[in-house]
């Protein structure tokens, strides 16, 4: 059988952490960023962790 293949764009994107879970960016950084609060840009600088639903995929994709 041949080997599993990762997904490149979700390797760039998504990191595993030291317990296991999925490690992600936040969305609306990228433009439009004048009508946003500083509070609100602040606070989409931290990353997050992907939520338990979607763990599994994104584990399958990063090839953990």
């Amino acid at each position: 059988m041949p080997k599993m293949k990762s997904n490149s764009g979700a390797k760039k994107r998504f990191a595993l952490t030291g317990t296991g879970r999925v490690k992600r960016k936040k969305a609306f950084t990228s433009h439009i960023l004048t009508k946003k609060s500083q509070k609100r840009k602040r606070n989409l600088r931290k990353s997050t962790v992907v939520d338990g639903t979607d763990e599994a995929r994104m584990k399958r994709m990063i090839g953990a």
